[in-house]
């Protein structure tokens, strides 16, 4: 019996993780990852699978801490950036990983209307609210429910309450984020959400990977990425969508064949490149909002040979190209993070949509409960 099956067996067997099946090959092991300064202790589960890909789930911020998968060589890497220890994600908030919430991507002034009714949320992009405004769900503990593994694999469950008034919102909202990683090299993650009266709910992940590795060296540049959307949402200059839905035929946002990124991602001939100091904008994805998920993005490193695809039942996709990396952050292993060493891929509603009626909903209330399935998919082609 190896030694780390033998530990999760005393482990399930004290009863600090709940195992379906210890002798499944998608294993789960709970261990503390740092303290807050109000003393409430963070945890960390890492999700093993047979092929060799790992996710590792802090409770703070229910963040995807580290995302390791081979190679087409076998070689393992750490695909995520972020920080190795509590302090950064704590002292140095970017987002790298996090669960946001309650409303991903930006609110125009931080103001939306319900029901006859006007909401003023937190501000924390100048004029606007983004990601769920100054203590979103990135900067707060969530609890550990559950931790599993079994055939199906092994997945971490984590819960949060946001109460009424929480950041301008109105409701109390219970909020769950369940990762589970199978042995096929996919991570499924389940945002969920409830609320006592109707409110807004838009959550997704933050991850901003490199499929060369974080500390690589290589940026993403080179990188083929496709992404099934006919018409994106252009921005104004606080990076607000417009309400206009363009072609992106033509233009150096059609993804729908492939493109290269560097292919468009410094054309300055395009204003909306010049706004989003390259790309940070949403794609309204052609199959629209979806009881299961469907491809959102395919993105090709043709160095590692990695190849990582994004599913979502979510209507929009944020394609960032990591632009305002500035090399002020240090992250992993002291490595400086600039422009173009990562991207975001994030499933969601699309920015600003409770101001803009023709937009996909974000509304939920009770009986109607929010519900968001996306996978990150990773394989290596030869």
């Amino acid at each position: 019996m190896s030694r780390v099956r033998a530990l999760l067996i005393s482990v399930c067997a004290a009863g600090a993780l709940a195992c379906a099946n210890p002798a499944s090959a998608a294993t789960a092991q709970r261990e503390p990852f740092g303290t807050l300064a109000d003393g409430t202790v963070v945890e960390a589960v890492t999700l093993t699978g047979a092929n060799g890909v790992s996710a590792r789930i802090i409770s703070f911020g229910a963040t995807l801490q580290a995302f390791k998968a081979p190679d087409r060589h076998g070689r393992i890497a750490d695909l995520e950036l972020g920080y190795d220890d509590l302090a950064g994600y704590v002292d140095h908030p970017n987002y790298f990983g996090v669960t946001v919430g309650r409303y991903a991507n930006r609110i125009a002034g931080g103001r939306f209307a319900l029901d006859g009714k006007s909401y003023q949320l937190a501000l924390n992009d100048k004029t606007n609210s983004l990601h769920g405004g100054v203590r979103g769900f990135d900067r707060l503990p969530w609890r550990i429910l559950s931790v599993k593994q079994g055939a199906a694999g092994a997945s971490v469950t984590l819960g949060l309450t946001s109460p009424a008034g929480d950041q301008g919102y109105p409701g109390a909202v219970q909020a769950t984020a369940t990762y589970t990683l199978d042995d096929k090299g996919s991570l499924t993650i389940d945002y969920d959400a409830t609320s006592d009266v109707p409110t807004l709910v838009n959550m997704t992940n933050h991850a901003i990977l490199n499929l060369a590795g974080e500390g690589s060296g290589d940026d993403v540049l080179g990188y083929r990425l496709t992404i099934p959307a006919s018409r994106y949402t252009p921005v104004d200059a606080a990076l607000i969508p417009t309400g206009e839905l363009k072609a992106v035929a033509g233009t150096v946002f059609d993804f729908t064949q492939g493109r290269i990124l560097a292919d468009g991602v410094r054309d300055g001939r395009d204003p909306q490149v010049v706004i989003g100091r390259g790309y940070d904008h949403n794609f309204a994805l052609d199959a629209g909002l979806t009881a299961q998920p469907k491809l959102a993005a395919r993105l090709e490193d043709p160095v590692s040979g990695r190849v990582l695809e994004v599913l979502s039942t979510e209507p929009g996709l944020q394609l960032y190209s990591g632009n305002f990396l500035d090399g002020t952050y240090v992250g992993k292993g002291g490595h400086v993070y600039r422009m173009g060493d990562g991207i975001a891929l994030e499933p969601q509603k699309f920015p600003n949509a409770p101001n803009q009626p023709s937009f996909a909903s974000a509304r939920i209330e009770p009986g109607r409960p929010y519900h968001h399935r996306m996978i990150f998919r990773i394989s290596t082609a030869r």
